[in-house]
């Protein structure tokens, strides 16, 4: 009996779970729904701000319009940097499911070479997976019309519209004008920490070097930004507000580039510098670096082959021998040493020395550049004539801190400032200067025989081109200094405001005016009488000039024979002049690389430029140098 009322009462048991069941059921689906409904009231009412906004990025997209590069002009208005539009076949990599395939792919529509692969390598390691990346650049029209009938067959490929930079004059000034590249990692840095990146969305290039580098936020311009509506593949539908970029300033050059041109050709194959300034304003007339470069192989992507070309030259066609080059002025350095003299009282222009054609210091027998000397010497004729021992004598007399000073206050061993990046300090020696230079105690000290050399140009001597440029200018304009610069002006692209650079003078020397004009008067003998008077025979014009040689490694008593010598082992040769002497409108400084004496290669030189800038004399082709044997 037991057993079968349990089996009775089973159906009301099972009942009862079901009903149980059915309740806990629908208060889980009553949860749910409770559940739906508040994160329905979440995201519709609390967050429906913040998900318009994401719903409108969808289908809204921000396209960075990049801006035109200012112009480079020189002052004559000439174009030295421009832009032109061309199209472009590039690739999303990020979007291709095979790189290889898909170049091969289009290799076989368009003409790829093995250049052009090349480069793209170079730019995909360098760039992030989702930037686009030229393959091919400069499409002509029947090549853009032949992809976009084939367009399908390759997606993550496109073809745009690009704007390119364009150096029309190639070598001519390139040291100085620059070029532009693409943006690496380290631009990238450098974007971000001044806070621009906003502003260099869609940029690809930046300037390198030059003019390009120094003025890359002025030339570059502000973007612009355009708003339009895709569908849900991406495609834009129409545009729907744009905000137009504002284009880069133009910046316009103290160049002369028909001078610069004129300099550059009278150099020949010969390796060089010429730094030619206005001294009534520091703007650099003419810059030279010989060899050059074509700064248009950089523009999108060197070449490797062609890297190696320019980077393995024993020419080095890429270093700026006018900034970066460092050089003994040799006896150049005289007439700044003359006047030292005059303005610490150390001598007088009257003021005679016997010169028996050597000095003699604590045992050490210091030749003059003359066997058997110059007999009576007195200021002019030791600048007219070169006279070794007259400076010898002139430099023990002073010490070694008092030239220091002096030569300071000129430029010496110091950058000058030039807008241009890269520029080398050089070396003016000083006891100070050889405690930081060297470890050792016995090689910081400074021995009185090492003042002696520092007389002539000589010893630990060794400055740029362009700061005797800029001292020669201070000597032209009485004392006072101004920065050597390439930008005369900046003129603004929305307003046509003009921005001078550099109006005022960076120093004003308090040198007599009786001194200077002894210097310059001496100087002008130079080239009437004395060491530049062969090259500036005929001359339709009065110049002031010095030649100096510079001594490329230690003769140790011998005598120098160049015709003995390799060719880099053969002195520099070097001049500083300024015309007309009267009222000076050019200074500048010329360095000829184992050209041997200064009168032999480097005047020739700058007779051709002087002829030219004032009296617009065209040369037939490069200075032919002189058979002189003497600075």
């Amino acid at each position: 009996m037991p057993a079968h009322h349990s089996t009775l009462n089973a159906p009301d048991g099972e009942l009862h779970r079901f009903h149980f069941r059915v309740i806990l059921a629908g208060i889980a689906v009553l949860g749910a729904l409770a559940l739906l409904a508040t994160r329905f009231f979440y995201l519709q009412v609390v967050q429906h701000d913040y998900y318009t906004t994401r719903a409108e990025d969808n289908r809204i997209s921000v396209v960075p319009i990049v801006p035109n590069r200012g112009v480079i002009v020189d002052r004559a208005g000439v174009v030295l940097a421009r832009n032109y539009s061309a199209f472009t076949l590039e690739i999303t990599p990020s979007k291709v499911a095979d790189l290889e395939a898909t170049i091969d792919g289009l290799g076989q529509l368009i003409e790829v070479l093995p250049k052009d692969r090349k480069r793209f390598r170079k730019l995909l390691e360098e760039s992030k997976s989702f930037e686009s990346l030229p393959i091919r650049t400069r499409l002509s029209e029947e090549e853009v019309a032949r992809f976009a009938a084939n367009r399908y067959l390759f997606p993550g490929v496109e073809v745009k519209a690009r704007l390119f930079r364009q150096y029309p004059l190639g070598p001519i000034a390139s040291h100085a004008v620059g070029y532009i590249n693409r943006i690496n990692k380290r631009d990238l840095e450098m974007i971000d920490e001044s806070e621009l990146a906003a502003n260099y969305r869609g940029t690809d290039h930046i300037g390198k070097t030059g003019i390009e580098q120094k003025y890359e936020f002025q030339l570059h311009g502000e973007t612009g930004y355009e708003q339009v509506e895709i569908d849900a593949g991406g495609r834009a539908i129409r545009s729907l507000s744009r905000t137009a970029p504002i284009q880069g300033s133009r910046l316009t050059l103290t160049l002369d580039v028909k001078l610069q041109e004129m300099a550059e050709k009278a150099f020949g194959d010969r390796r060089g510098a010429l730094v030619a300034i206005e001294p009534a304003t520091g703007g650099i007339l003419a810059l030279v670096s010989n060899p050059s470069f074509d700064p248009n192989l950089f523009i999108d992507g060197i070449r490797s082959d062609d890297w190696e070309l320019l980077n393995n030259s024993p020419e080095r066609p890429m270093l700026n021998r006018a900034l970066n080059g460092t050089y003994p002025p040799g006896s150049t350095f005289k007439p700044f040493m003359a006047l030292a003299a005059l303005e610490t009282g150390k001598r007088t222009p009257g003021q005679a020395i016997s010169d028996p054609g050597f000095f003699n210091f604590a045992g050490h027998h210091f030749r003059d550049d003359k066997k058997g000397g110059h007999g009576t010497v007195d200021m002019y004729k030791s600048i007219v004539h070169s006279c070794d021992t007259y400076y010898y004598m002139l430099a023990n007399d002073m010490g070694i801190d008092a030239i220091a000073r002096f030569m300071g206050q000129l430029g010496f061993g110091q950058k000058t400032g030039v807008d241009i990046e890269g520029e080398s300090e050089g070396v003016l020696p000083s006891p100070e200067w050889k405690k930081r230079r060297f470890r050792r105690p016995e090689q910081q000290k400074w021995f009185a025989g090492e003042t002696i050399s520092i007389g002539i140009g000589q010893g630990y001597n060794s400055y740029t081109p362009i700061q005797l440029a800029q001292a020669t200018a201070a000597v032209a304009n009485n004392g006072v200094m101004f920065r050597p610069h390439l930008v005369k002006y900046i003129t603004d692209s929305r307003t046509g405001e003009k921005t001078m650079i550099e109006p005022e003078p960076m120093r004003r020397l308090a040198w007599k005016p009786q001194h200077v004009e002894t210097i310059r008067n001496a100087m002008v003998g130079v080239n009437t009488q004395g060491t530049g008077a062969r090259a500036f025979a005929g001359a339709g014009y009065t110049s002031a000039g010095k030649t100096g040689t510079a001594q490329v490694f230690s003769l140790k008593g011998s005598e120098y024979k160049s015709s003995r010598l390799k060719q880099e082992l053969r002195d520099h040769a070097l001049f500083i002049a300024f015309a007309p002497a009267e009222a000076p409108k050019i200074a500048l400084a010329v360095v000829v690389e184992n050209g041997g004496f200064g009168a032999q290669s480097a005047a020739p030189i700058a007779r051709m430029v002087f002829d030219y800038y004032l009296l617009g004399k065209l040369p037939k082709g490069a200075a032919q140098e002189d058979d002189v044997e003497e600075d």
